[in-house]
């Protein structure tokens, strides 16, 4: 007998953010696949199995949840956020299709989760109250210069643009990089919002304008939201700011 595949998302870190669905699916799952740190959130019953493996080993961890609910196991693959943004949810379509027949008869069950940018977007007001986009700058699976490409393109077409993946140990030129790209086009007025951990305890959030956006606000786990050139700034005295763009645009 098959088991089932629920892939969940447990949203940004507040354990208020995760889903009554989302908690649902983990009470009942048997066998839990993920990233270390995300399987961390989980309060897990003895009889519930954790498996942890590293970050960037998608496809392998994808491949290993499904062989396992093939053999009848109730199976959650666990990411941060949403399962379907930068996450598990394509990883483990991109497996079926390539994967054995078996792989896709199995009752499969994407849940969705509360993704970063929205925690960060409703920590500063309503910076995405218009069109938007997101853009992972990790290179691992795209060209840089595709990166670049798609960054003129969506800041010349005046869209506020969610980064995800920002910098990391590796290659901490790419987000002072992308600074440079979108000062070519947007004002340097323009706010740029830094949300981490947004919620927790550990919270750190900031919003300054384009021209004094630097690497030192960001790591792996930060969002960054950068403004169109019609995105707004409401100063309240002794609070934090409400950044907003417009729910009309004058074309």
């Amino acid at each position: 007998m098959m088991g089932r595949l629920t892939v969940l998302g447990t949203g940004p870190g507040n354990p208020a953010q995760t889903t009554p669905q989302a908690e649902a699916a983990i009470a009942a799952g048997e066998w839990f696949f993920g990233y270390g740190p995300y399987l961390d959130r989980l309060s897990l019953r003895p009889d519930q199995q954790r498996i942890a493996s590293d970050n960037r080993e998608e496809i392998d961890r994808a491949k290993a949840a499904l062989d396992a609910a093939v053999k009848g196991k109730a199976v959650c693959v666990v990411s941060g956020g949403d399962p379907g943004v930068f996450a598990m949810a394509a990883a483990i379509c991109e497996a079926i299709e390539h994967g054995p027949p078996s792989w896709r008869n199995l009752d499969i069950a994407i849940v969705p989760g509360v993704t970063a940018m929205l925690a960060v977007a409703a920590r500063a007001g309503a910076p995405l109250g218009h069109d938007f986009c997101a853009i992972s700058l990790s290179d691992n699976l795209k060209p840089w210069p595709v990166i670049e490409q798609r960054l003129r393109a969506v800041s010349a077409a005046g869209l506020v643009i969610a980064l995800y993946n920002p910098i990391s140990k590796s290659r901490p030129w790419q987000l002072p990089a992308a600074f440079a790209i979108l000062r070519e086009t947007l004002p340097w007025t323009t706010p740029v919002i830094f949300g981490r951990a947004i919620g927790r305890p550990d919270e750190h959030f900031v919003v300054v304008p384009l021209s004094e956006a630097d690497r030192q606000h960001a790591d792996m786990a930060t969002c960054v939201i950068i403004g169109s050139a019609e995105t707004r700034i409401v100063e309240r005295p002794g609070r934090d700011p409400l950044v907003y763009s417009p729910r009309s645009t004058g074309g």
